[in-house]
């Protein structure tokens, strides 16, 4: 139940919700055991066995509950004497009436309570979710498949809305709801209550070895969900591939394989949780049918203290008992599905959180000499990637990293903005390790275009302006005319107002690119980090994205990773790698006269 609790902890301040709920729910009980205690009065009136027509004396005020019975008793002899039985009975259903109206209101008002409870866990469990997603590092989702990340925000928190948080008002009521019958059971009838009470244990006992069962088919049953999505995600990416490859039957085949689990399980699960219902209801009225024997015999052999109408009332209200009762096992049963969901979820929220501000974290607001890269390494895991590498980048200059797929040029640039930290070594702006700075202030110096332009589905406007709030209208058409990318925006539909479609599908690939490098205008960078942003585009587009390029470099740092060496013969320094070392370095000039590996890599690519 620690995985319960921990859900419910996201219903906090309980002040909010808890107080008006039970006091709700406790005032709906109180009046739904009323309705049932007029039952005794209404069965006298009506077999003629009342013997409270006789006016009583008006009992002396106690604050007990006998008080109150004895009150009662008293307003009935009292019209009964005056108005006869037919007055009596009136009275009685009059009472009915009020009774099941209040217990009504008050039971549909506490729901209102435990519908804003409910909406405000799930908006918070999503909430922190999404937020915890976003804050770990990129080697997390290297890790992870998106399909379960996808399951986590949506259908596993969809299962804890349906199954763990719709629960709460059994918890909290239908118990109140037991006890409440429970204690009228025993007024009415000690030695009757304790024979049912001894029975009730067997039917608990089955209801739990079905749903241990139960919890073990959803932890398949989501795992399953997670590798469907993962599918679906990685069939609606590859869309292209999978036509150009005729692969439809490849992928539908593996689909349909996992899904067909997913059926097999489901099924499994969804006959388990039915099955609850049935034996609970079934050992509820066996339990009802032994009481109604045991019970009827001793009315009948005059061995109870209960009249007729009384133990007629006893075996209303203890079948009364079997509605929250298999509410309850039928919850139970229901929430061991959302349990799994929020283990899988609370599996992310639990995270450790590699990359953290330190607590003596320092600001920075300005990059004012140099960046140097001091005996870095890094590995992924017991893979070494990066090894004692060292690099100074003066500001205002340009460094291109370039070697083969693979040398750790990417990684190195990765390094840089900390999305990841180093495993050996350290680096320094200003003579300032960036683990001693604040992660949002290194972040905000820094200006990133990758190979594959990452837009969202919005317009073009607010993918220029993304993450810069202030930006005006003027200061984006200024940036999207550095980047080159204002002539063919003010020819869409909407000029800046059209929208791109998912991840920009509606533009061409030096369009997009065009619009990151305008993006990264907008945000004015002191240090600039180009990985490879023009390797995936034709040679007029390419002509265009480099232009774009070098006036967003002017007067600023620059850290270029390029397979075209065409794009980096100006840079003031080029770097090469190999197997996460530098193996050469210089002007472009200066390296073709070593006759190394940059020598090779140009003469391969046929460079003048």
């Amino acid at each position: 139940m620690k995985t319960y609790f921990r859900l419910l902890a996201f219903a906090k301040p309980y002040s909010k919700f808890l107080p008006r709920y039970i006091v709700l729910a406790l005032l709906a009980v109180i009046f739904g055991l009323l309705n049932f205690s007029l039952m005794i009065p209404l069965l006298d009136v009506l077999f003629n066995t009342s013997e409270s027509i006789i006016p009583i004396a008006k009992p002396e005020f106690t604050p007990t509950l006998t008080y109150l019975k004895d009150t009662f008793n008293y307003q009935f002899s009292s019209i009964a004497a005056e108005y006869g039985r037919i007055g009596a009975l009136q009275f009685v259903c009059v009472l009915i009436l009020i009774s099941v109206f209040l217990a009504n209101i008050f039971r549909y008002f506490s729901q209102r309570v435990l519908s804003s409870m409910r909406s405000y866990v799930v908006r918070n469990i999503r909430k922190t979710l999404f937020e915890k997603i976003s804050r770990l590092h990129l080697g997390y989702f290297n890790t992870r498949k998106k399909g379960d990340i996808l399951s986590n925000l949506t259908n596993d928190v969809n299962e804890i809305e349906t199954s763990v948080v719709s629960t709460v008002q059994v918890v909290f009521r239908e118990p109140l709801m037991i006890i409440g019958y429970i204690v009228f059971l025993f007024i009415l009838s000690a030695k009757l209550t304790f024979f049912t009470l001894i029975v009730l244990p067997i039917s608990a006992l089955i209801i739990s070895r079905i749903t241990k069962k139960l919890r073990k088919d959803a932890g398949i049953v989501q795992g399953l969900l997670g590798s469907s999505l993962s599918i679906i995600e990685e069939t609606l990416s590859g869309a292209r591939i999978i036509k150009a490859f005729n692969a439809q039957k490849f992928v539908n085949d593996k689909f349909g394989e996992e899904n067909e689990k997913y059926r097999s399980v489901l099924k499994r699960m969804w006959n388990r949780r039915e099955l609850a219902s049935p034996i609970s209801e079934f050992l509820g009225i066996s339990v009802v049918v032994g009481v109604l024997l045991y019970g009827g015999t001793m009315v009948l052999t005059n061995q109870s203290e209960l009249s007729a109408s009384q133990f007629i009332t006893y075996i209303i209200l203890y079948s009364q008992i079997l509605v929250p009762a298999k509410n309850i096992s039928t919850a139970i049963t229901n929430i061991q599905r959302g349990l799994i969901s929020g283990e899988r979820i609370f599996e992310i929220i639990d995270q450790k959180e590699e990359i953290l501000d330190r607590s003596n974290a320092s600001s920075i607001t300005a990059f004012k000499e140099e960046i140097v890269f001091k005996n870095v390494s890094f590995q992924y895991g017991n893979e070494p990637v990066l090894q004692e590498v060292n690099l100074r980048i003066p500001k205002g200059k340009t460094i291109a990293l370039v070697g083969q797929s693979g040398a750790g040029k990417s990684t190195l640039a990765d390094l840089l903005p900390r999305f990841y930290d180093v495993s050996g070594g350290g680096i320094y702006i200003d003579g300032v390790d960036i683990r001693e700075v604040k992660h949002a202030d290194l972040i905000a110096l820094m200006g990133i275009v990758t190979q594959e332009s990452i837009l969202f589905n919005d317009s073009v406007y607010q993918n220029i302006a993304f993450s810069t709030p202030h930006a005006t209208p003027e200061s984006v058409m200024k940036a999207a005319k550095i980047a080159n990318a204002h002539e063919f925006i003010s020819q869409l539909p909407q000029g800046y107002e059209t929208n791109i479609g998912d991840r920009g599908g509606k533009l061409s690939g030096g369009q997009k690119q065009r619009i990151a490098i305008a993006r990264a205008v907008l945000k004015n960078p002191s240090i600039l980090i180009l990985d490879e942003a023009t390797s995936a585009l034709d040679t007029e587009s390419e002509r265009l994205v480099q232009d774009a390029l070098f006036k967003l470099m002017q007067n600023r740092t620059a850290l270029i990773i390029a397979h075209r060496l065409s794009t980096i013969q100006h840079a003031d320094e080029i770097v090469v790698m190999d197997k996460g070392r530098i193996i050469e370095r210089g002007t472009h000039s200066q390296l073709l006269t070593l006759n190394g590996t940059y020598k090779k890599l140009c003469d391969l690519q046929a460079f003048d």
